[in-house]
């Protein structure tokens, strides 16, 4: 072979391998660009709306294979196992505690920079004390837009939290101690003599609000006279102080949540909710922090809990649902939203004040 065509062959094998390293560095550059293209923060991750959204967010979520949920609400639990089933490649952890130790225990962790807290799930107004602390990241949901503005608190793009549940403090008795047609009716009815010594009272965030309620409704006086019927303060959470009620060491309370009262009675107890208006509707309330560990699953709940499905999961466990194209189980009665009569400053502001009238009230006359 001659030297030239030895030179030909070579000249012509550079050009092809020319060509080939160039379409090797086109083909990777186009995938770089692909990847830059989707959100890497958590709050980019939160805001995102391109189309692949959904996409993206199960690809992340079995990458992460779990969820964390801090709430006060006992049914969240059967929420969360009804999300695992949808999505088996997450494991949904949840910390359920009374909503004072919620606050504190995500305070005391951002304080410490320990992220653990994924998802937050609260009534008013602990959710917006943690709120004005900067812990909520503003997420977009498609869900939404089925809510009203009174249950949202918006953010410049999406929203920091969303009402996704209705329950609704009352009276709790026991059947067995009380027939139904002797127990209570109306707040009047509390000062009856012959419950004297009866009354057993919650002295958390349910009894706080509760106080409020009465307040604006029935009057300081009242609160009063409702003081002197020995009430008994139990420093307990609404759904221990029912299992009270059940096992008749409580015979009433009129701090009871009605969802409680629809489980208990669901596997046999002797135990009856019934409202006294005007009855104190709570919102709970759920959000994304700002330091999720996991933020793709964070989505997928917030999106899971408040679409249908998700609703329909809450109202099994007796609650109503704020989504405005779904219905609720009817609750023929007079409401009063604590959390929408005041801003979240004012009722923090209030509800300190609440709970100092409890202790002077109750408390300090144990």
């Amino acid at each position: 072979m001659s030297l030239m065509k030895i030179l030909w062959g070579w000249r012509k094998l550079t050009l092809v391998g020319s060509i080939l390293v160039t379409g090797a560095v086109t083909l990777v550059a186009s995938n770089d660009s692909n990847a830059a293209s989707q959100p890497t923060t958590v709050a980019a991750i939160a805001l995102y709306q391109g189309a692949d959204r959904q996409q993206i967010l199960i690809e992340g979520a079995k990458r992460e294979g779990q969820v964390v949920l801090y709430n006060s609400y006992t049914w969240m639990e059967t929420v969360a196992q009804m999300f695992e089933k949808k999505y088996p490649f997450i494991k949904a952890v949840v910390w359920r505690s009374e909503s004072a130790n919620v606050v504190k225990r995500v305070t005391e962790e951002y304080a410490s920079g320990r992220f653990l807290a994924d998802l937050v799930e609260l009534s008013d107004p602990a959710i917006s004390i943690l709120h004005r602390k900067g812990i909520f990241q503003e997420f977009y949901s498609p869900e939404s837009a089925h809510y009203g503005d009174e249950v949202k608190v918006k953010g410049k793009i999406g929203v920091y939290y969303l009402a996704d549940l209705e329950p609704y403090i009352g009276l709790g008795f026991n059947t067995k101690i009380i027939p139904s047609t002797e127990a209570p009716k109306t707040y009047s009815d509390l000062l009856d003599p012959k419950w004297k010594g009866k009354i057993s009272f919650a002295g958390t965030a349910t009894g706080a609000q509760w106080i409020g309620n009465v307040l604006n409704a029935m009057g300081l006086e009242y609160l009063e006279k409702f003081s002197r019927q020995e009430i008994r303060v139990q420093n307990i959470a609404a759904a221990a102080l029912a299992g009270l009620v059940v096992s008749g060491e409580v015979p009433l309370s009129p701090t009871i949540i009605n969802n409680n009262v629809f489980t208990l009675k669901k596997k046999g107890a002797p135990i009856e909710w019934r409202p006294l208006e005007p009855v104190v509707a709570q919102v709970g309330f759920s959000g994304m922090t700002t330091k999720a560990p996991h933020p793709h699953a964070s989505l997928l709940f917030l999106d899971y809990i408040h679409s249908k499905e998700g609703q329909e999961a809450v109202m099994s466990g007796g609650l109503s649902s704020p989504r405005e194209d779904i219905g609720s189980p009817d609750k023929r009665f007079k409401k009063t939203y604590l959390g929408l009569l005041y801003s979240p400053e004012e009722l923090e502001k209030r509800f300190t004040e609440w709970q100092e009238l409890m202790r002077r009230l109750f408390i300090k006359k144990m």
